[in-house]
């Protein structure tokens, strides 16, 4: 695992401590009903790699179908920071756009995730 990377919400209200799994090398894109329509580019962290700094009292959660996922938001200006996955509940997702110093179309082309033929749908 790699140093803490700060993730925050675009108003501050939350800030993450995140221990990614494997740095920028899980970045990925999903393209299920949710993720299409929200188009963040996600990266690894672990269950236990997710410390909320600030602003616990300040997310929301959003989960729909089979309520694997879990995606998590700042109430006050609606950005989507992590979420649990579906492919993999052991894992959290995580916003790049929100982590700190860190730009995502400086990632080049992100691979896609095949969410609309999930095996968890059939």
């Amino acid at each position: 695992m790699t140093d803490p990377v700060k993730a925050t919400c675009h108003c501050g209200a939350v800030e993450l401590s995140v221990r990614l799994s494997d740095s920028f090398n899980t970045a990925r894109r999903c393209d299920c009903s949710f993720c299409r329509r929200r188009g963040a580019i996600a990266v690894s962290a672990p269950l236990d790699g997710i410390e909320v700094v600030k602003g616990a009292d300040n997310l929301t959660l959003y989960t729909w179908g089979t309520g694997t996922a879990k995606h998590y938001f700042c109430k006050t200006c609606g950005i989507y920071t992590h979420h649990q996955r579906r492919s993999d509940p052991t894992q959290y997702g995580v916003n790049v756009g929100c982590i700190e110093g860190v730009n995502p179309r400086d990632l080049g082309d992100v691979p896609w995730t095949d969410g609309v033929n999930h095996p968890s749908d059939r």
